[in-house]
């Protein structure tokens, strides 16, 4: 497992520093063990970040508990605190959160690299919930060894094809100890939901080893779909300042799916957000839009108005409204 891992960082980090993301569960443990061990063959420097999100009564108490574990390893571990009061869409609020903290320490301290302790089941459990959803292609496919997290910090995941079991020995073997979220249990949320139905597949003559190779094969579908996509992309539409245009003519001569991506593109690049918006929304937009009528739509962050055959993208807290021309 660490050889994998060390070939995963050589290619794309070698010796920077970079920054590893722990909540204290087995995944994120066994990360901190292997980064460590990896810092002392590469003399990197590591920053071991931990959010907490103050949801959870405990959660205070516990950021140190895992803080004190780190220590004993001589990981120094450092918390960030979110400040924001989150009510509503709890995990995926809190998601958008993690990320933005870690994401702007890791711009402060110029780290290029953000690491997280996704493994194999992770890529299961989000293709359940993604097909719960109704996505495409794009949404079904594997997540990304690498990605962009902002303009300036990558995310690594260097586990993705490693098991969890495999991941919990590691944990153990080095910290002795590990400290289990009690969200994970908590039935409300639909992630703990997919990981019980993940247990009702197996049962059912569905294995994990199938599903993984589903995965893999609509996330080679996908990278054919993504070069023509970039084709089109560069035919209809422009981007200027702070504003998209998209000439609608062009990309109504498309199929939904690249309708879709042109339009998720367009607003993910301008808002600079991690996560495009809901299918669902797009594809209501895209209803409307073949209406062929001037209209505006809030939609990600921005704001859209179709005018004259082109659709304008703008940011929503953009105080100047775009010439239409």
């Amino acid at each position: 497992i660490f050889s994998s891992f060390k070939s995963k960082l050589g290619k794309s980090i070698g010796q920077k520093s970079f920054a590893v993301a722990v909540s204290g569960g087995p995944d994120s443990l066994a990360l901190a063990a292997l980064s460590q061990l990896y810092k002392y063959e590469n003399k990197n420097k590591i920053f071991f970040l931990l959010i907490d999100h103050r949801i959870r009564k405990n959660s205070e108490s516990e950021a140190k508990s895992v803080k004190k574990l780190l220590k004993k390893s001589k990981i120094s571990l450092k918390i960030l605190t979110n400040k924001v009061k989150i009510q509503k869409d709890i995990q995926n609020s809190a998601r958008r959160i993690r990320y933005k903290l870690l994401s702007d320490f890791c711009h402060e301290k110029k780290c290029r690299f953000l690491l997280t302790g996704h493994h194999s089941e992770d890529q299961v459990e989000t293709f359940l919930i993604r097909l719960s959803r109704g996505s495409g292609i794009q949404g079904l496919s594997s997540m990304s060894n690498i990605s962009n997290l902002s303009k300036r910090v990558k995310l690594l995941r260097p586990l993705l094809d490693t098991k969890k079991k495999d991941l919990v020995i590691i944990a153990k073997k080095v910290f002795k100890k590990i400290i289990y979220d009690p969200s994970n249990k908590d039935q409300k949320y639909l992630r703990t939901k997919i990981r019980r139905l993940t247990k009702i597949l197996e049962k059912s003559g569905i294995s994990h080893e199938q599903i993984i190779r589903s995965i893999n094969n609509l996330s080679s579908s996908k990278d054919t779909i993504n070069k023509y996509l970039n084709h089109v992309v560069t035919e209809c539409l422009t981007k200027k300042h702070e504003e998209i245009r998209i000439d609608l003519k062009k990309l109504f001569l498309e199929t939904h799916e690249i309708r879709f991506k042109v339009i998720s593109y367009g607003i993910t690049n301008l808002s600079k957000s991690y996560y495009p918006p809901r299918t669902k929304k797009i594809t209501n937009l895209i209803k409307s839009l073949s209406l062929k009528k001037n209209t505006k739509h809030t939609l990600g962050g921005c704001i859209l108005e179709q005018f004259n055959g082109k659709l304008i993208i703008y940011k929503e807290r953009s105080k100047k409204k775009p010439k239409k021309h």
